[in-house]
């Protein structure tokens, strides 16, 4: 009897020495109340009956809801804001003795660093700045969080509802913003379709007018043509009439005396002209011009015979 009593005792006594810590767990352990080491993952002894386990930590990453709170802005507009907290135990020791309840005060900093952070932005800057929002969130966090051994991983700001009122002058604006920039498209196209007639009536302008210049230089030259046409058909006739007359007793006379009359009046040309003149040896220097004209005239005349 005594045996087995004695044996359930050492039994008793292997199962509280031998402790399996789970993976990414850490077990604090105590003896007789004070901390006396940290266990983590894996096969650990300790002394029975006198070594106690005063807390099971996660080392695991956890996230956390932050309830969605009423937040002033920095233009003092009211806003709805919740978010999501990621974190995790660095330090087991630190997170059972540094605070009672690590969840619940990371989640009550994180209530309290969102509204000092969103204090110091206008309302629009929320909107596009949720990125450095976060940032901050998260630097500020970790800062105050360091005595706890938490490490706060990220924070991400889930929803972020302004006012009825609000709201509706946003919508107002984009709608307004909508119908201005598509006035801008419109009228952008306007100008765009107006230039491209401008140059097109330019460009059709300057093929009309090379096209009238070319019709009226064409026009000059038959013009121009047709008048050395007319000036020679003349010059024919008055050839033709001048050898009919030439025929004749009166027509031969008249040409002598156009010919003398041509002969003196270049005279008088070359007088005017020079201030030497040299006079023939012979007076009858022009009568012998027009006989010899008259001899050329009667030649042509007999061959025509």
């Amino acid at each position: 009897m005594i045996s087995v009593v004695f044996f359930i005792l050492i039994f008793l006594a292997l199962k509280n020495a031998i402790k399996f810590v789970p993976q990414n767990r850490a077990w604090i352990i105590e003896r007789f109340g004070k901390y006396q080491s940290t266990k983590e993952a894996g096969l650990n002894f300790i002394i029975p009956f006198i070594d106690s386990i005063a807390a099971d930590r996660s080392l695991k990453e956890q996230a956390q809801d932050v309830p969605s709170q009423s937040v002033i802005t920095k233009d003092n507009i009211s806003l709805a804001v919740d978010g999501v907290l990621y974190f995790r135990v660095l330090d087991p020791y630190k997170a059972t003795y540094g605070v009672d309840d690590y969840n619940f005060a990371v989640t009550q900093l994180a209530k309290t660093t969102m509204r000092s952070e969103l204090g110091k932005m206008d309302l629009d800057r929320t909107f596009e700045e949720r990125n450095q929002l976060n940032a901050s969130i998260v630097s500020s966090i970790n800062q105050a969080a360091e005595p706890w051994g938490i490490q706060v991983l990220r924070y991400e700001i889930k929803d972020i509802v302004p006012p009825n009122s609000i709201m509706e002058s946003m919508e107002a604006q984009m709608k307004a913003e909508r119908v201005v920039k598509r006035a801008q498209i419109l009228e952008s196209e306007g100008d765009r379709q107006a230039a491209i007639n401008v140059a097109e009536g330019q460009k059709q302008s300057k093929v009309l007018a090379a096209e009238a210049d070319k019709e009226e230089q064409v026009l000059k030259a038959q013009g121009e043509a047709k008048a050395i046409l007319s000036v020679a058909e003349a010059r024919a006739e008055a050839l033709k009439l001048v050898g009919h007359t030439a025929n004749t007793t009166p027509g031969q006379k008249a040409i002598q005396l156009d010919l003398a009359s041509k002969a003196i009046d270049a005279k008088k040309a070359i007088a005017k002209e020079s201030s030497i003149v040299l006079l023939p040896e012979s007076s009858t220097d022009t009568t012998g011009i027009v006989a010899s004209a008259m001899t050329i005239i009667n030649s042509l005349n007999n061959r025509k015979t």
